[in-house]
């Protein structure tokens, strides 16, 4: 049968159960460094000794009077938070500057000398550093007050020194401001004083050109001269100008018109006379000689132009077109008057607007340097008022109290209760941090273990199958019976075992390890006992020469064993020894010469290993580890098949995987991995491997049967020990 060929499998992510697994086996590094921390925690905190706190809190705001110069508000209660304002106040008040006064004020000086020092006063600036030492600030969020806060041993020591650094920056800052102020109003003084020298001067020039230039100067407050013409007087000559600019326009196109007309042709002219001038007369004189041109023409149908009334109506209307004739020049010769008259008045207008123009500009540009004077001095006057009014605002700043810059807003008072050390909190911290760091270091040397623990990581790493997973403490099988609690564990070992095989005639079988104490001859005895216990011949071989180990298990004489038929000094069936069970016998492994160290490897090996095969069912090899010397090796390259034992969290991967390998460079067959000495317990992972077979196999028995077993193994003379530990 094909043996089993493993996947690789890929890398998995941890599950929750994994996280408890490993807390479980790590549960003593835990507890001990959770113990130990809090532990120290709880004895640091009340070895510490006891501090009490004192809090006053200010309101500080930028410099600024209580009363406006305006007679409002006071400046600082319109300015925002500025971070940078506060950040550079908490500098100022842990300076020489605010904490000196606090130090002169208590003359902390000798008082901490005779507390601290021996009696000796201490240095200013070494009572500067502890009371910074002391002394905490701290900012209310998004406001402009802070908190000042001193721990001392004494609360009513801390509360005086909280109040005295706030009173102390208070009075520095009010000192400041007044220093300042001064200062700034003795500038100002003088400034003012050459100010008003400077308008003298200016004054007397101002005077003398007035006079020099004969400037008529009315009006105190002007800066220039007077124009001829207002400039209410010039809008209104302006828009007379634009009023008779129409008019004339308007005339002036008629009278072209009519001109034009009466050249080519008179008689349509009186006609379109009436509707641009209006005319009684003429309109009239029209009207009759209309009538009569219209009665000459009704007579002249009848009549000859002889007759009397013919000739009566042709003299009026001749002496009606006279007239009309006459009207037209008449009114014609006004229009052009008319006409003529708007002319000379626009021109006469026009010349008044412009000499008054002239004029001005001509007595502007005489009296220049004198205006221009005059308007420098009115601008020194106007700036002399300015300083004269900042000097009475200052000095109105200076009389009214400041306090607004700095305000106490609460007294520090004594506390109650030591604000250090926090007992409950720092106990809580111990526990916390503890059992963290517990955690934290278990996983972190779970991280560092790179041993095996689990299925998974045999399979992934060796790309071998597990034939067997065996519990931890488990016993000798031969001295616990066939119905011991560990004996399913090999039963399975022994299932998987025979359907691995390639071939029913490979009947042999060698037990290794990588390294020494991974339970290998423990394994391979209670393995042989198990195939015996079933009704094969089996024969257990101590290959082990140097380290042999059966013999003592079993408690029989090594006296005879493999040496001593490989060196031909005695046949198989002296060598040969029975055990308590019929059909297991055991080969010792025997005495070994120094002078036959590599007897394994010899020719009298391999004719043993085939007779022994012939002769028994099953052929168990035991050998010493891999890794250490090369009898495992060569025992591997004889042997049909073979069986590595891996020690449950002992030995690296690497390690296991360089077994491995040693064991298929000679041409050894791995027919599969047992992973020995489990903690059920702690590994919920194994459970279904060995749980259900222990509990169903030892409870199987009724409790009389079980009362019995136990009171027969532990009243036997001499019987073996109920369990032995997988050292060997």
């Amino acid at each position: 049968m094909e043996p089993v060929k493993n996947q690789p499998s890929p890398e998995a992510s941890l599950h929750f159960l994994d996280y408890w697994r490993i807390i479980r086996i790590r549960k003593t590094v835990i507890i001990s460094v959770f113990l130990l921390i809090a532990i120290t925690a709880t004895v640091v905190t009340f070895i510490l000794p006891e501090s009490y706190s004192s809090t006053a809190r200010i309101e500080i705001n930028p410099d600024s009077g209580d009363i406006s110069s305006m007679g409002g508000m006071p400046a600082s209660s319109y300015l925002p938070y500025d971070a940078y304002f506060i950040q550079t106040e908490f500098e100022i008040m842990q300076s020489e500057k605010v904490l000196g006064r606090v130090i002169e004020a208590l003359d902390l000086n000798d008082v901490w000398g005779k507390k601290l020092n021996g009696g000796v006063p201490l240095k200013t600036e070494d009572t500067m550093q502890l009371l910074k030492q002391r002394m905490n600030l701290s900012p209310e969020r998004n406001t402009k007050l802070i908190d000042i806060t001193v721990y001392s041993d004494d609360k009513n020591d801390a509360a005086q020194l909280a109040n005295g650094i706030a009173q102390a920056y208070q009075e520095y800052r009010l000192a400041l401001r007044s220093t300042n102020t001064m200062n700034g109003i003795a500038v100002l003084v003088g400034e003012f004083q050459a100010e008003e020298d400077q308008i003298q001067a200016v004054q007397t020039n101002v005077d003398q050109l007035r006079q020099d230039l004969k400037i008529i100067d009315t009006d105190p407050q002007s800066t220039a001269p007077s124009p001829t013409l207002t400039q209410q007087q010039l809008q209104h000559y302006k828009d007379q100008q634009i009023e008779q600019e129409k008019d004339f326009m308007k005339l002036n196109v008629e009278l072209t018109e009519l001109q034009a007309l009466q050249a080519t042709n008179p008689v349509e002219m009186r006609d379109v006379l009436p509707t641009m001038i209006s005319d009684t007369i003429l309109s009239d004189s029209l009207s009759k000689l209309h009538q009569t041109e219209q009665s000459l023409a009704e007579l002249k149908v009848d009549y000859s132009t002889n007759y009397p009334d013919v000739m009566r109506q042709q003299n009026l209307a001749d002496e009606l077109n006279k007239e009309i004739d006459d009207r037209v020049l008449g009114l014609m010769a006004g229009l052009a008057s008319q006409v003529n008259s708007l002319k000379a008045s626009l021109d006469a207008q026009t010349a008044t607007v412009t000499d008054a123009i002239q004029q001005d500009v001509e007595e502007a540009q005489r009296g220049q340097p004198y205006w221009e004077l005059k308007r420098k001095l009115e601008n020194m006057i106007d700036f002399h008022k300015l300083l004269q009014a900042k000097i009475a605002s200052e000095e109105l700043d200076l009389k009214t109290p400041m306090t607004s810059m700095v305000t106490i807003i609460d007294q520090a008072k004594p506390s109650k209760a030591p604000a250090k050390p926090n007992k409950t909190l720092n106990i809580a911290l111990g526990i916390v941090i503890g059992l963290m760091v517990g955690v934290g270091l278990a996983f972190f040397i779970e991280y560092l273990d790179t041993s095996v623990k689990t299925i998974d990581d045999v399979e992934r790493a060796l790309q071998a199958p597990v034939l067997g997973v065996i519990p931890q403490n488990v016993g000798l099988l031969i001295d616990e019976g066939v119905e011991s609690q560990h004996a399913e564990a090999y039963r399975v070992l022994r299932t998987n075992l025979l359907f691995s095989r390639k071939d029913d005639r490979l009947n042999s079988f060698v037990v290794v390890s990588a390294g020494a104490g991974e339970g290998k001859s423990t394994t391979v005895l209670n393995l042989a006992t198990v195939f015996a216990q079933s009704g094969q011949r089996v024969l257990l071989v101590d290959s082990d020469l140097r380290r042999p180990t059966l013999h003592k298990l079993l408690k029989v004489s090594n006296n005879l064993g493999v040496t001593n038929y490989l060196l031909k000094q005695n046949t198989l069936e002296e060598v040969i020894q029975r055990t308590s069970v019929p059909t297991l016998d055991l080969l010792a492994s025997g005495k070994l010469p120094s002078s036959s160290m590599n007897i394994l490897g010899s020719a009298s090996m391999k004719d043993m290993v085939a007779e022994l095969k012939r002769r028994y069912d099953y052929v168990f090899f035991d050998s010493p580890p891999i890794m250490g010397v090369s009898d495992a090796s060569v025992l591997a390259s004889e042997i049909d098949s073979v069986i590595q034992v891996i020690q449950y969290r002992r030995y690296p991967q690497p390690m296991n995987i360089r077994a491995k390998q040693m064991i298929e460079k000679v041409g050894g067959t791995l027919i599969g991995i047992v992973l020995n000495n489990i903690n059920m317990s702690q590994d919920e992972s194994y459970y279904y491997y060995s749980g259900y077979y222990h509990g169903y196999y030892y409870y199987s028995k009724n409790e009389e049967e079980q009362n019995a077993e136990a009171a027969e193994k532990g009243s036997g003379e001499g019987a073996a020990p109920k369990e032995i530990k997988q050292k060997y």
